[in-house]
């Protein structure tokens, strides 16, 4: 299975395209999506709709698993986010995708094994899973990594739980 992970957001959007055979993971792809400062949001929503059709173009996942949105104290940011995320939701949708959406504690339980792991465990953890050499940067990559590794846990823990009926 290809899974697209995704941490949305409008100034950099991570993305990481990961293979998933039930077993391990490989990575595909990943990086970002940035759009300028002082830049007209619309202008940053449109630059991200056309980087994710490309994106989805180029790696053909099946799947899209994106992070839930979690507001604290800034609410315009927030709201910036939150059309950003719903921007890469319609590329996914249109583009066939299936979408999961998961929050950062169940995120960081898939990666970790902790819903309240500290960043640099959840990075570290993701670096090790994939065999990557370093973690990737920038942060927003790493996450959306971890995010792609925790739908495979998911999917794969939902195949077991059907192998055991």
């Amino acid at each position: 299975m290809r899974i697209l992970g995704i941490d949305p957001g409008y100034a950099i959007v991570g993305y990481g395209v990961l293979d998933y055979n039930g077993y391990d993971f490989s990575a595909v792809g990943f990086g970002a999506i940035t759009t300028q400062a002082h830049t007209n949001m619309h202008m940053r929503l449109s630059d991200i709709y056309d980087d994710m059709n490309t994106i989805i173009s180029r790696y053909r996942p099946e799947v899209m698993s994106i992070e839930k949105l979690f507001f604290t104290t800034n609410q315009k940011t927030g709201i910036d986010v939150a059309q950003a995320r719903g921007i890469i939701l319609l590329a996914a949708h249109r583009c066939g995708l299936k979408i999961y959406e998961y929050t950062p504690l169940q995120v960081k339980s898939a990666v970790t094994g902790y819903g309240k792991a500290h960043k640099s465990q959840v990075m570290e953890m993701t670096r090790s899973i994939l065999g990557l050499a370093a973690v990737p940067k920038p942060d927003d990559t790493a996450d959306a990594l971890a995010i792609a590794i925790c739908h495979g846990h998911s999917v794969g823990a939902i195949n077991n739980l059907r192998g055991l009926q």
